[in-house]
């Protein structure tokens, strides 16, 4: 919508007064090293399709065909005799086993993908399947998949679902080998690695992360440090001879523990498609005036007088800071009924100009 020229001035503070931060769980932005999840993969044959398998030409297709049914003690003399199979097609077959774990006799979903020429898996049923983890040089069965594929986007006719269509044949977490992938036995004492999540690894963050870690056990270090950053997204926590015996209550105190708002890069994110402002972190402002077609823009220390008219600052007067908060200036600008590409180029000149103190990112 066009408007007509509109002189506006905001000058913004903060004021003297932080708000009280929220507190969050380590556990919410942290994870344990080998603490993860495990990729199955397989590759498999889908039958029963309605004339839209790979063709009786593809050669891969007819082999596995063959095999499978040599397997069930059907076997093909020739595989000629299998030319006029267009209701099957070979597929991948991947599944996700969660970082809890799953253990011999559950199920979970798989997802089913054509691999050759299908055109369509719609009315298709995966034959049993074995499946193996990502590690390839491993070749233990951990599940076998099998069942009725359900096709969920109707623009992607060779991608399916096979709604818990996988058992698991063999408890891929069992306790010992478990605590083995989480705990680092190769020191002299045990300990266990925090990693922290990309949009909150920095220095910062970690050095907050290890002070509250080593206050926490404090009573039990007997002069020594538990927790240790060994860079901005890993710290190390020796686990105390009191834990040693339940690693896992140990893990959870540690998981359990609460920072003020961890500390996370500043950064603005715009869909200049969409007309979506993401704004993270602190994002903060030096002062300096943008003149735009429609508006005039004054991120300053005071109050300001343009054309004879005073503006008041957005500011209880109690402030210091001689920077201003990104986040202000977009509510302000909303509540003015600014329109988002006006507002999406004044971010872009505050990021070229220098005065917006973040990461400026548009996608």
């Amino acid at each position: 919508m066009k408007y007509s020229l509109l002189i506006l001035t905001i000058c913004l503070f903060l004021s003297g007064t932080e708000q009280a931060r929220a507190q969050i769980r380590l556990e919410n932005i942290c994870s344990i090293y080998g603490h993860e999840e495990v990729r199955l993969i397989g590759m498999g044959i889908v039958v029963g399709l309605d004339g839209t398998g790979d063709g009786g030409k593809s050669g891969p297709t007819i082999r596995a065909l063959a095999a499978a049914m040599k397997a069930m003690h059907t076997p093909v003399l020739d595989a000629k005799e299998l030319g006029n199979a267009k209701n099957v097609a070979i597929v991948t077959v991947h599944a996700t086993i969660p970082k809890t774990g799953l253990h011999k006799g559950q199920r979970l979903d798989c997802y089913i993908s054509s691999y050759l020429s299908a055109k369509s898996l719609r009315g298709g049923r995966l034959l049993i399947t074995p499946l193996q983890s990502d590690d390839l040089n491993n070749e233990t069965v951990i599940g076998t998949a099998e069942g009725a594929i359900v096709i969920e986007d109707s623009t992607q006719l060779t991608n399916g679902r096979i709604p818990k269509g996988v058992i698991i044949k063999d408890s891929y977490f069992r306790n010992e080998d478990y605590l083995k992938r989480i705990i680092d036995v190769s020191d002299r004492e045990p300990k266990i690695r925090l990693l922290l999540d990309g949009p909150h690894s920095s220095f910062i963050s970690a050095r907050a992360i290890t002070e509250r870690i080593n206050e926490a056990f404090e009573f039990e270090s007997f002069g020594q440090q538990h927790a240790k950053a060994v860079s901005p997204s890993i710290i190390d926590v020796r686990i105390p001879k009191t834990w040693q015996e339940t690693p896992i209550d140990f893990i959870a105190e540690v998981l359990d523990l609460k920072i003020n708002s961890p500390h996370s890069m500043s950064k603005v994110q715009v869909n200049s498609k969409t007309g979506v402002v993401i704004v993270s972190g602190d994002v903060e402002l030096s002062p300096v005036l943008i003149n735009h077609p429609n508006l005039q823009i004054s991120i300053g220390t005071g109050n300001a007088v343009i054309n004879g008219a005073t503006f008041k600052a957005l500011s209880d007067g109690q402030s210091t800071r001689t920077t201003s908060r990104l986040d202000q200036l977009v509510k302000a600008l909303n509540e003015l009924g600014v329109p988002r590409d006006a507002m999406i180029e004044v971010l872009r000149e505050l990021a070229r100009s220098g005065k917006l103190h973040a990461i400026y990112e548009e996608i």
